[in-house]
């Protein structure tokens, strides 16, 4: 037999919790003292604590908790719910991050208005490339609509390559659909093999530049909002308008996001 004290401690919760527990008769002490009025539990009670303080986590009330003990819920049935209910929080920890990264990306285009990176602008051409590609769309220009799309392209892509090696850095470039609303979304990969088109992508040439500005991003693209609209202040600054679509010349990509870099190329010409 534990103390109300002891079995506290080694079930992680507070004693003023068991006395709530046995109040509502979730959890009832093994012996209560009659003269001393003392609660003890047994160790076998540590698997009903464990189930009470598991199902509450997962959101169910106190009084659901208990109907889903009554009804002697098994074991394999209680894992899947606590797996599902990990997935459910990833999924939120994930979201919250995303949206930090969008909102420091957002406070760095702030802190850098009235400056004008012009040092940091390359003009210059970007030659043809043929590259193989698949094409998907995105609701619009979010970081949480786009990352997904662009993710789900690339693994689909390198999947229809096969043995065919690409010839040089990840291209993604983005355009507006016909009414405007949503984004088509490029992903290409440059290819010097031969095709015939039964791979399972499209083999595209994607034409000779002129004349691009283009400027170094360094880190996760949820942190593009800063370079690209440096890029579009430098461009309107200099007397220019874009002349197509942007491209995402993707140069370094390990593991860690945060240490990718990518040169973003806006064709230009004079405005």
């Amino acid at each position: 037999m534990f103390s109300i004290g002891d079995f506290a401690k080694h079930g992680r919760v507070s004693v003023r919790m068991l006395r709530h527990y046995d109040a509502i008769g979730l959890l009832r002490p093994a012996h209560v003292d009659p003269f001393s009025g003392y609660r003890s539990y047994t160790g076998d009670q540590l698997a009903r604590l464990n189930r009470v303080i598991a199902l509450k986590d997962l959101g169910f009330t106190l009084t659901q908790v208990q109907e889903i003990l009554d009804a002697e819920i098994g074991v394999d049935e209680l894992r899947g719910m606590l797996r599902l209910r990990r997935a459910e929080l990833e999924a939120a920890i994930a979201a919250d991050e995303a949206r930090l990264k969008a909102v420091e990306a957002r406070l760095r285009s702030i802190e850098s208005e009235g400056t004008m990176p012009s040092e940091d602008v390359v003009v210059k051409s970007l030659p043809a490339v043929r590259v193989a590609e698949l094409t998907g769309t995105a609701g619009g220009y979010v970081n949480e609509e786009i990352g997904p799309v662009v993710q789900g392209l690339y693994k689909d892509l390198f999947g229809a390559l096969g043995p065919i090696t690409p010839s040089g850095p990840l291209i993604a470039y983005y355009e507006d659909d016909a009414d405007g609303e949503r984004v088509l979304i490029h992903a290409a990969v440059p290819i010097s093999a031969e095709t015939d088109g039964t791979e399972g992508f499209s083999t595209v040439r994607l034409a000779e530049v002129a004349t691009a500005a283009t400027i170094l991003h360094r880190g996760s693209m949820e942190t593009v909002l800063s370079s690209y609209q440096a890029l579009a202040k430098w461009v309107d600054a200099h007397g220019y308008r874009a002349n197509g679509p942007a491209r995402e010349f993707y140069l370094e990509c390990p593991e860690d996001g945060d240490q990718w870099v990518t040169e973003l190329q806006q064709p230009i010409t004079k405005a």
